[in-house]
């Protein structure tokens, strides 16, 4: 990491078992704990139960990527990673939706893992009109500042909800009118389906695409053309295609 990097991001890693516990205590939002792997004994046991307490996703590592994300600094086993903002709630989704007197049109990300494609799909949210994007709790990057940074600003328009469990929230949604759709492969054409209802459009993940259960849950799955050798395209970018399919047929702009 830079060293002008480092200091732009100081503000989101809390290195220390004392200054992390004083912000867990303080309320502060805290998208992730690491601690050094096998180190869960004592006052990190302490921590890592008070972390789980508040819901912040608990994370092993060794003490090379500790050193790392602190710029070795003195970090006692223990680092912090601070969110750049306040996560919502799936309810704020709804109700930005409500406010703007437009179906409800939600991102839902399926365990994306690198910072740089959840701030794509970010912008991509912002840009088509997106009432905000609902991301795993475990096996998911969250509100880092590099994915604040890929968002190009993003993220401080577009609300991010963190769930436990994505196929109980995409069975919410559907209780809830809104039709899911999952982009993988062997579905039907993404433009061949409509999106001017209640919508939720769920990505996978950059390795694995959309997860078995998750894809079950789903009312349809959606494909787009692969006419090359490579059978699937980067997470973003297939969903920046979706999105804007959602977003021309809101807008009733005729296909040509």
């Amino acid at each position: 990491m830079k060293k002008e990097e480092q200091n732009r991001r100081g503000d989101d890693i809390i290195a220390g078992r004392n200054a992390v516990l004083e912000a867990l205590r303080s309320g502060r939002t805290i998208d992730s704990l690491y601690v050094a792997r096998g180190q869960r004994t004592g006052s990190i046991g302490a921590l890592i139960a008070k972390a789980k307490e508040l819901g912040v996703a608990v994370k092993e590592a060794d003490s090379k990527k500790l050193d790392y994300m602190c710029g070795n600094a003195a970090h006692q086993g223990v680092v912090a990673v601070a969110a750049v903002k306040e996560y919502a709630t799936v309810d704020d989704l709804f109700v930005l939706a409500q406010e703007r007197g437009e179906p409800p049109f939600f991102i839902v990300a399926d365990g994306l893992e690198d910072p740089h494609n959840l701030g794509a799909v970010l912008r991509t949210a912002e840009c088509a009109g997106a009432h905000g994007i609902i991301v795993p709790k475990r096996h998911s990057v969250g509100l880092t500042y590099a994915v604040g940074k890929a968002s190009a600003g993003a993220v401080e328009y577009v609300p991010v909800a963190r769930v436990t469990n994505i196929a109980a929230t995409l069975e919410e949604l559907k209780k809830r009118g809104v039709w899911t759709f999952a982009a993988d492969m062997d579905g039907q054409d993404w433009c061949s389906v409509d999106y001017k209802g209640p919508t939720a459009i769920v990505v996978g993940s950059e390795g694995f695409g959309v997860g078995r259960l998750v894809k079950e849950k789903c009312d349809f799955v959606i494909s787009l053309p692969m006419k090359g050798k490579i059978n699937s395209l980067n997470a973003s970018v297939a969903c920046g295609v979706v999105c804007y399919e959602v977003a021309r047929q809101r807008g009733g702009i005729p296909m040509k």
